[in-house]
């Protein structure tokens, strides 16, 4: 998948008005190429939720610009009729708990998004299939969630964020409710499908355990982000 990655150009949120308002963002500038997983740090009130929910359309920015893929979304407005398509369509999301829906098996809920996006119920379960097979848990196609083990059911959601080709992931906490070994093989999965699929990874962590993988690394104090150089050190 071709496009620009992630660029965001100082973007500003701001929560209210007048003597109440609150400055979460005052001018974040990031860019993530495709095939790049880029770790995003700071501490709790920093603004890193903010800007994910600025980046997922999920909240309206207050000022700025931001290119997702090879398409400018957000510049001083959004430009882009349909939200809800462009988080189903352009935007993965990968969160701390799998969230997958009990009564749909393995499969189902990764199928469910090309799914609602007008993709052939048989076409939609061969591309999740070819997912799980790239995740090592094709074996479980037909298990319940409740089936799964924890590292099993994160790679589920992995496969559901990747599953229309997003040329985007946001991944909120990704590792946290995870044991070192599991949390170090979903990194490494991240890592290997932002290559395979171009992807650009934006990953928000506090987690020790993680934070030397990445090879860039934005910190973000007091709603500015700043960037520095990862260790990239080789999975463990």
């Amino acid at each position: 998948m071709s496009g620009s990655g992630i660029h965001i150009e100082g973007l500003r949120k701001r929560y209210g008005e007048g003597d109440t308002a609150v400055d979460a963002l005052k001018g974040v500038d990031m860019r993530v190429a495709p095939g790049e997983v880029v770790g995003l740090i700071g501490p709790s009130g920093s603004g890193k939720s903010t800007l994910l929910k600025c980046l997922g359309a999920v909240i309206d920015p207050s000022a700025g610009r931001m290119t997702l893929g090879d398409q400018v979304i957000y510049d001083e407005g959004w430009k882009v009729r349909d939200l809800r398509a462009l988080r189903r369509d352009q935007i993965g999301f990968v969160f701390q708990a799998p969230y997958l829906i009990p009564f749909l098996d393995v499969t189902d809920n990764v199928a469910l998004l090309p799914m609602l996006a007008g993709v052939a119920n048989a076409a939609a379960r061969a591309r999740a299939l070819e997912l799980l097979t790239a995740l090592d848990v094709h074996h479980r196609a037909s298990a319940m969630p409740s089936q799964l083990s924890g590292g099993e059911q994160q790679r589920v959601a992995i496969a559901r964020g990747l599953v229309n080709h997003p040329p985007v992931i946001l991944a909120d906490e990704p590792t946290a409710p995870l044991d070192s070994e599991r949390a170090m093989a979903v990194i490494r999965i991240l890592n290997d499908m932002a290559r395979r699929f171009e992807t650009a990874i934006i990953v928000v962590t506090h987690d020790e355990k993680i934070i030397p993988t990445f090879r860039r690394i934005y910190h973000i104090r007091d709603g500015v982000t700043h960037e520095e150089a990862g260790e990239g050190r080789e999975f463990a």
